[in-house]
C-alpha cells in the first residue's frame, strides 16, 4: 500500500501525457542526455510491462507465435531502447503495435519500428494522430516534434482501426480492443489479452490520479467517469489485472474507484457553477475526497484546466 501511496502522489505530479517533460529527455549530470533505460516487468510467461523514467506511457510485451505484439511505444526517441529490450526477452520480431490513444509520449516510438510493423488504433485516435494537436492545458517544448509522423513520411501512422469492438488473433493469442466512449481522449481503447486475464487501459486510467482531460482531442470531463463505469462492467467478468498508462498494475476495484472519483469531480465542478462559482475559486477550494487514499494532490494547472473543461461542457 506504500508503494501504491507514494505511486499515486508521483503519478499525479508528473503523469503529463503530453507535457513538455514528457517529451524531452532530462539531461544528466554534465548537460548530457540520461540514459534511455527502459525496465521490465513479467506479469505473465509471454506478456510484459515495459517502463522507464522519462520515457513515457507504460508499454505491454505480448509474445505471440509468430511474433510479438507491443500497446503503446513511449516519447520520440524511445523506439529503439524499447526494441532493444524486448529483444532480451524473446528473439522473435515485433509484428503488430496496438497504440491506446493520440498522445506523443504512447505513439512516438512508432517511427523506430520496422515499416513492416502493422499499427492498429481506434479510428478517432487514428484521425488525431494525423494531426497531432497539443493537449489540453499543455506547452509542448520548443524543440518537441510537431508532428512526428508529418516529419517522418507517415511511417508509424495506423493502417487498421476499429469502432467499437475488435478481436485480433485467436485462442491463447487473442487480443480484444474496446472502445467505451470518451474520456482521456475521444479514442482510448482498452487493450484486453483474455487469455492472461490483462488489460492495457492506457492514460484514460493512468493511475489513481487527477487525469489530463484532452478537450483539443475529443476528451471529455464529464463523459471519462461514466465510460471508466462501463469499462469495469465490461471486462469484469474477464480481466484480474489492468496495466495503467502511468502507474502500476492494478484491478477492477481500482478502475471502479476510479470511475466514482472521475464522477464525482465531474459533479463537484456542475454544482459549483450552478451556484455562481468561478472556475478559478473551484479550482482553489476542490480537494481530493478523503476516502481516495493514494490519490495525490494534483497540480495546481492540471486542476485549473480540467475545471475549465467540465465547465465548458455544464450547459
Amino acid at each position: 500500500m506504500k508503494r501504491l501511496v507514494v505511486l499515486g502522489i508521483l503519478f499525479t505530479a508528473g503523469a503529463l501525457s503530453m507535457s513538455a517533460a514528457a517529451l524531452q529527455q532530462a539531461p544528466a549530470a554534465g548537460g548530457q542526455p540520461a540514459a534511455r533505460v527502459v525496465t521490465v516487468e513479467k506479469l505473465r510467461d509471454n506478456l510484459y510491462m515495459m517502463g522507464g523514467a522519462g520515457g513515457g506511457g507504460n508499454s505491454a510485451v505480448f509474445i505471440t507465435a509468430d511474433g510479438v505484439v507491443v500497446v503503446d511505444t513511449k516519447n520520440p526517441g524511445w523506439g529503439q531502447p524499447l526494441l532493444e529490450k524486448i529483444k532480451s526477452v524473446t528473439d522473435k520480431p515485433v509484428r503488430m503495435i496496438i497504440n491506446t490513444h493520440t498522445h506523443g509520449d504512447h505513439v512516438s516510438g512508432n517511427v523506430e519500428f520496422p515499416t513492416t510493423v502493422e499499427v492498429v488504433t481506434h479510428e478517432n485516435t487514428a484521425k488525431n494522430m494525423e494531426a497531432m494537436r497539443p493537449a489540453t492545458g499543455i506547452t509542448p517544448a520548443p524543440d518537441a516534434p510537431k508532428n512526428i509522423f508529418k516529419e517522418n513520411g507517415g511511417r508509424g501512422m495506423p493502417k487498421r482501426t476499429f469502432k467499437d469492438k475488435m478481436t485480433l488473433g485467436k485462442g491463447n493469442e487473442q487480443i480484444d480492443l474496446y472502445y467505451f466512449g470518451r474520456g482521456h481522449t475521444n479514442g482510448d481503447a482498452f487493450v484486453v489479452f483474455p487469455a492472461l486475464r490483462v488489460m492495457h487501459a492506457g492514460d484514460i486510467f493512468s493511475g489513481k490520479n487527477v487525469p489530463l482531460l484532452d478537450a483539443n482531442n475529443g476528451g471529455s470531463g464529464i463523459e471519462i467517469g461514466k465510460t471508466l463505469a462501463k469499462a469495469a462492467d465490461g471486462v469484469s467478468k474477464s480481466v484480474d489485472q489492468i496495466i495503467t498508462g502511468h502507474s502500476t498494475v492494478m484491478t477492477v476495484a481500482d478502475l471502479r474507484q476510479y470511475a466514482e472519483f472521475n464522477n464525482e469531480f465531474a459533479a463537484a465542478v456542475q454544482a459549483a457553477k450552478k451556484a455562481g462559482k468561478t472556475p478559478d475559486e473551484v479550482a482553489a477550494s476542490w480537494k481530493i475526497p478523503a476516502k481516495y487514499t493514494g490519490y495525490g494532490e494534483p497540480q495546481a494547472a492540471r486542476l485549473r484546466a480540467n475545471v475549465q473543461v467540465v465547465w465548458d461542457e455544464t450547459k
